[in-house]
């Protein structure tokens, strides 16, 4: 089977059900997914395995779930199957509790960065932020029900553990998180709490 197969050199490409351009709204997102993804298996790459076997099993699991969200966005066909549930979500949500009362309290915005680890968590942090937004973009639109709900929210939760994470690295290998010098103390309960990140 040969890797290339020329079907998309005059700008097409194929989703499950449909031909349509590559910078139709839906490549775009689960693109964006697919380079999420890529930045999550560098920063696995970065992690030590005995330092860290927690955060690798549990991105480990995203890389797996967020191939499962692009392949539900790419799914046009009439009658449809999604992989995705709300289960992911409730999993990743009691991770976050875990991970966020392992640093020190934070009382301001931080930089990112700190450790390679932790800077590349950042980036598919950010890159999940494009991705979330760009799913908003495909929602405006399509019709009501044509694409699943549950990947936003899913995206909206990764980021938040993906913020969490890259605290959390930081910290277990004595790397303080570089404060921004202008914030002003913006998190009262030491950003313990999830809707300091919206």
């Amino acid at each position: 089977m040969n890797l290339y197969t020329r079907t998309g050199d005059k700008g097409k490409t194929s989703i499950i059900g449909a031909r349509v351009d590559k910078d139709n709204q839906r490549v775009e997102t689960y693109g964006t997914i697919d380079e999420l993804n890529s930045f999550i298996g560098k920063a696995m790459t970065e992690l030590d395995p005995v330092i860290f076997q927690d955060i690798l099993e549990d991105l480990e699991s995203m890389q797996n779930e967020l191939f499962d969200c692009g392949g539900d966005l790419a799914n046009v066909m009439k009658e449809r199957h999604y992989k995705m549930t709300e289960e992911p979500i409730q999993v990743m949500e009691k991770r976050i509790d875990v991970l966020m009362d392992e640093p020190p309290l934070l009382e301001r915005f931080i930089l990112p960065g700190g450790s390679p680890a932790a800077a590349t968590l950042h980036i598919a942090r950010t890159i999940t932020r494009r991705a979330e937004r760009q799913m908003v973009t495909l929602l405006k639109e399509t019709e009501e029900g044509d694409v699943p709900l549950v990947v936003q929210r899913y995206l909206n939760r990764l980021s938040d553990y993906l913020f969490a994470a890259a605290r959390v690295v930081n910290a277990r290998l004595n790397v303080p998180d570089n404060e921004y010098v202008r914030s002003a103390k913006v998190f009262k309960d030491g950003g313990r709490s999830r809707k300091a990140k919206e």
